[in-house]
This record gives structure tokens, C-alpha cells and sequence, in this order.
């Protein structure tokens, strides 16, 4: 298998927490048959807040779940994870680093692990649907002091998935298209 990833476009904006960069890569897997999977990342890196400043509040999650189940992080979770993926940055699974040196209020659970969750749901709970197109979007983060769940239902042509904070804050949405 090959991976080969382009950066697309770099942009700083700045906003209204301070300095934005936007960027855009995207990342082609291919095998013998040529390719298999196209990633495409917007990712937004933000300037580090200001001491004292309050973290934002995540806007509500829907509110119309047909599917949900609960996940409680703990640190073991978050140190496999890391190791699976080959992840090292301390951010989940060195508390005193996550909360001394970057100001978290616990361990970060990884994005690719909340959408990993929220992918499970689809086999179980719509046997035989095949992903053509899958969107997603993270918007605030999880951490290991308080469970989230993980959250779906259909949608028109494939299903709509969310990750919600223990407050009801969105954490992550995933709309997906079926084959």
C-alpha cells in the first residue's frame, strides 16, 4: 500500500480568538488496483488562548437521536489509542502535561477515536450499509473527566452522526453517505 499526502493550500486569517491558519491536505491510499481511499483535511490550528480566558461553550448537539451510547474515557483508553496510532503527544495520556503545560482540564480524547466510535455505530445499527462519503466535522473537545456519547440516526441517503459533551454540547458530527 502507498499513502501519498499533498499540502493543497495554506491561508492565515484572524479571528476573533486570535490568529487562524487554515490547511488543506489531502491523502491518496493506493494498492495494485490503483487508488482506494481519498482523504481530504481542512484543519484549523488556532493561536493558544490567553490565560484565564474561558473556553468557549459548544453549541447544542441534535436532539433526535435514534441510536446512543455512552463512553467514559479513561486514561488507559487514551494511552492505547495513542499507541495504536502511533500518536505522542503527551495531550492524552500525560495528565500533568495536558493540564500544567497546555492549560487542558484533563486528558484530550483523539478526534480519530470519537469518530471512530461514532463510525461503529453504523454496522449496528444499519447492518449492510456501505460508507461512500463520510464528512466530518469537530467542533469542541472531549475530555477524560466527564463521559460523551456517541450519538445517530438515518439521514436522507446515508446517516448523521454526533458526538455530544456531558453538558449536550456538539463535539463532533459526521454525515455520511451511502454507497
Amino acid at each position: 500500500a502507498q499513502k501519498v499526502s499533498t499540502l493543497a493550500k495554506v491561508d492565515v486569517k484572524q479571528g476573533q480568538s486570535g490568529t487562524l491558519v487554515f490547511v488543506q491536505t489531502r491523502h491518496e491510499m493506493s494498492q495494485g488496483a490503483g487508488v482506494a481511499v481519498i482523504e481530504e483535511q481542512d484543519i484549523v490550528y488556532r493561536e493558544a488562548a490567553a490565560p484565564g480566558t474561558a473556553a468557549p461553550v459548544a453549541r447544542p448537539a441534535p436532539a433526535d437521536a435514534a441510536w446512543e451510547q455512552p463512553v467514559r474515557p479513561d486514561p488507559m483508553l487514551l494511552f492505547r489509542y495513542s499507541a495504536l496510532t502511533f500518536n505522542t503527544h503527551r495531550i492524552h495520556y500525560d495528565r500533568p502535561y495536558a493540564t500544567g503545560v497546555e492549560g487542558y482540564p484533563g486528558l484530550v480524547v483523539h478526534g480519530p477515536l470519537i469518530a471512530t466510535l461514532l463510525a461503529g455505530l453504523l454496522p449496528e445499527h444499519l447492518p449492510g450499509a456501505v460508507p461512500r462519503v463520510m464528512s466530518i466535522r469537530a467542533m469542541s473537545p472531549l475530555f477524560d473527566t466527564a463521559p460523551f456519547t456517541v450519538c445517530g440516526r438515518p439521514d436522507a441517503g446515508g446517516a448523521l452522526l454526533w458526538a455530544k459533551n456531558a453538558q449536550g454540547g456538539l463535539a463532533m458530527e459526521i454525515k455520511v453517505e451511502l454507497a
